[in-house]
């Protein structure tokens, strides 16, 4: 028997650096993050035991990306679950820092 389906509200949380997943009142998960200027680098995911595989995790990171496009800012994937899932969405590949060196020879 499968559980139903129940919303989840992903907010950002500045001053706790994480975007947090809310089922009703309920905390479900939250993806830590470290903003610059320049991008937005999230950190660590993690989802409650009682919510995985319910599409927290993705809601996660789907809000938080979305978020990230409409600011203009790009993103580090350092968190192994954002870098698997932006892998499996190529429509976010976009979003992907990519550092240009300064260094010359």
């Amino acid at each position: 028997m499968s559980r139903p389906t129940e919303a989840v509200t992903v907010t950002d949380v500045p001053e706790q650096q994480r975007y947090e997943a809310r089922t009703g009142d309920t905390l479900a998960g939250f993806a830590q993050y470290i903003r610059t200027a320049e991008l937005i680098a999230f950190v660590h995911t993690e989802v409650d035991p009682a919510f995985e595989g319910r599409g927290v995790g993705g809601a996660l990171v789907r809000a938080s990306l979305d978020a990230a496009r409409a600011a203009g800012t790009s993103v580090l994937a350092v968190c192994p679950f954002y870098s698997g899932w932006i892998a499996r969405h190529p429509e976010y590949k976009d979003l992907l820092y990519s550092g240009q060196s300064q260094v010359s020879d």
